[in-house]
C-alpha cells in the first residue's frame, strides 16, 4: 500500500533542507546497493530527527537498529558538547556497513555501534536516556519499550518507527506478524497510563512518547 503519494513525497524533500555530503552518500550507496534498502529512514524523516535532537541537544540517545547507519548520523547532530549516541546492530553485515559510514563523518567520536542482541546489550549501558530510536525488529518492539521507559530521562522521548507498517496495521484482520505486533505495540502504549503520545504519518509511521 502507498501511504503517501510520490508527489507529496517528492514535494516534502524538496522544501525540506538538502542532507549533508556524508548523508547523502550513505542514502544514495544505501538505495543502490541494499536489498532492504527501504528500511533507510531516508531524507526527510532523518531531517527531524535531527530537529529533534537540536531542539533536546540530548546527553544520552540510544538506537535499538543501526542497518547503515544514517539515522545515527542525523540523531547524533543534536547531541550536547559531551553527549553520546549508542546504537545496536543485529546483523554483521549491516554493523560493518554502519561503521565504516559513521567512521567517514565528523561526529565518528560521539556514536558507540554494539553489534549483538539489543535485549542483552540495553542493560549493559548505564545510562538515562534523552532520546531512545526504536527501530528493529518489529515483534520486539513491546519488549524495548517496556527495558528502556525506566531509563527515560525526565524530558525524554522514545520514538518509534514504522508505526503504521507499510499501511497493513489498517487492514481487518490485521495479518503477518510484524504486522501484528505493531498494532499490539500501537495499543500497548496508547493504554499506558504512564505516559503519552503522538502518532506522526511521516514515512511508514512515527509514535512519539513521553512520559506524563
Amino acid at each position: 500500500m502507498e501511504l503517501i503519494s510520490k508527489i507529496v513525497e517528492d514535494y516534502a524533500e524538496l522544501y525540506t533542507s538538502p542532507e549533508d555530503d556524508v548523508l547523502r552518500q550513505v542514502n544514495e550507496h544505501t538505495m543502490t546497493n541494499h536489498p532492504h534498502a527501504h528500511m533507510l529512514s531516508g531524507h526527510v524523516q532523518g531531517k527531524l530527527l535531527e530537529f529533534i535532537s537540536s531542539m533536546m541537544q540530548p546527553n544520552y540517545i540510544l538506537e535499538i537498529g543501526s542497518f547503515t547507519g544514517y539515522s545515527a548520523l542525523c540523531l547524533a547532530k543534536g547531541l550536547s558538547a559531551g553527549g553520546e549516541l549508542h546504537t545496536i546492530e543485529l546483523r554483521p553485515e549491516d554493523a560493518d556497513t554502519c561503521a565504516k559510514n559513521i567512521a567517514r563523518s565528523a561526529l565518528h567520536k560521539k556514536i558507540n555501534l554494539h553489534i549483538g542482541n539489543a535485549l542483552d546489550i540495553i542493560p549493559q549501558l548505564p545510562y538515562q536516556w534523552d532520546i531512545v530510536f526504536i527501530d528493529a525488529d518489529k515483534t520486539g518492539y513491546i519488549e524495548y519499550y517496556e527495558m528502556v521507559l525506566p531509563r527515560l530521562s525526565e524530558r525524554g522521548i522514545i520514538v518509534a518507527d514504522n508505526v503504521l507498517f507499510h499501511g497493513q496495521v489498517f487492514e481487518s484482520p490485521v495479518k503477518g506478524k510484524s504486522a501484528i505486533a505493531i498494532e499490539a505495540f500501537n495499543k500497548h502504549v496508547a493504554a499506558d497510563a504512564r505516559t503519552e503520545q503522538v502518532m506522526l504519518t511521516v514515512r511508514d509511521g512515527l509514535l512519539l512518547i513521553k512520559k506524563k
